[in-house]
């Protein structure tokens, strides 16, 4: 038995990618021959870290990990919901100004393009059903409700995660930044319970052999090196995370300030049929974790959550945004080799190696 290791999703794009995306419609097909140029890059680099499970970085994934199935629509306004992060900007979302609710592109495209490359299993990220449910807009929509909305969003996702797992993919994790900005901007909990129940009518259309592979991740938000809600207490949201019907969770933990206090409150929810993968390297830290540290994050984390229940990942993705370049590719992958060498020198010492 090892313990096993996973990214997130998102690597930064080639600076010769964003500047050409940044002057036209990211699926132009004029842009295919850059896309594909980064995505062969990137398995190649991902590779050649060692992690036994790789991702396309999201090269194609524009303009970012929330809204890529929806940007470009014409039913889209550019005024929607704002994320503000410690960094002083503000990331805006889309609103939905008409129905019918339907992506323009799924994460299979993604998916298809990568397989033709990779030579290790390939994970596929998407946005859950709670992050998308924001593009409705409070007041409402004349002639298209919430709930025709709900009904249409939860159709569209569950198209994405079937045609996914159908295509092979490793897991299909479930993004869930949301999870503790919900907490931020309603303390009563209330937000959050709703985030949580309509995830699960999603996943409640999903068998227990495919939740198996399906994931979460959570993480405090990661943009230009900031974060959007670091300052949320883990114990608002960790224990109603846990109620999600997935098989595996990814937890945001290296960046965290008391990382024992937090592994207490995994330990006391978490359920006897799932893994969590927890944050041993952190992207939006420009320091390069050193693979001895990574091992003692991973041992520490031993004494809290049994190993054969235990996995190692990144806090985040490196990249989210299609135009951050806070951090380079160079040291994202570094970061990737680090966390990949920690963990086998941590199984060795568990007896998982």
């Amino acid at each position: 038995m090892s313990i096993p290791t996973e990214p997130i999703g998102s690597i930064p794009r080639p600076a010769a990618l964003i500047d050409a995306v940044s002057t036209r419609d990211h699926m132009d097909p004029s842009l295919d021959a850059l896309y594909d140029e980064a995505i062969q890059d990137t398995v190649q680099r991902f590779e050649a870290t060692g992690s036994p499970v790789i991702t396309d970085g999201e090269q194609r994934k524009y303009h970012n990990f929330w809204t890529y199935c929806v940007h470009g629509l014409p039913n889209m306004a550019p005024d929607g919901f704002k994320i503000p992060f410690t960094a002083g900007h503000v990331r805006r979302m889309p609103r939905l100004i008409e129905g019918p609710f339907r992506y323009r592109v799924r994460a299979s495209r993604y998916l298809e393009i990568v397989q033709r490359y990779a030579h290790r299993p390939v994970k596929q990220a998407v946005i859950s059903p709670s992050a998308l449910s924001l593009l409705y807009p409070a007041e409402g929509i004349r002639g298209y409700s919430r709930d025709q909305f709900i009904d249409d969003l939860l159709a569209e996702h569950e198209a994405e995660v079937r045609d996914c797992l159908e295509m092979g993919a490793h897991k299909v994790q479930i993004d869930f930044t949301e999870g503790r900005l919900a907490v931020k901007i309603d303390p009563t909990g209330e937000l959050l319970s709703s985030f949580i129940d309509l995830n699960n009518l999603a996943l409640s259309r999903f068998s227990a052999s495919e939740r198996a592979r399906l994931g979460v991740h959570t993480c405090p938000g990661g943009d230009r090196d900031s974060t959007h809600s670091a300052d949320v207490d883990y114990a608002e949201l960790l224990p109603s995370l846990f109620h999600l019907k997935v098989g595996s969770f990814y937890i945001a933990l290296a960046g965290e300030r008391d990382r024992s206090r937090v592994l207490k409150i995994i330990r006391a929810h978490l359920r006897p049929d799932c893994r969590v993968f927890i944050g041993v390297v952190s992207p939006i830290d420009p320091r390069v974790e050193t693979p001895e540290e990574v091992r003692d994050r991973i041992l520490e984390a031993a004494a809290f959550i049994p190993v054969d229940q235990l996995g190692t990942t990144d806090d985040c993705g490196y990249s989210p945004f299609s135009d951050d370049t806070s951090t380079s590719r160079d040291t994202a992958f570094a970061k990737i080799r680090a966390r990949v060498l920690g963990t086998e020198l941590a199984a060795r010492i568990l007896g998982a190696g």
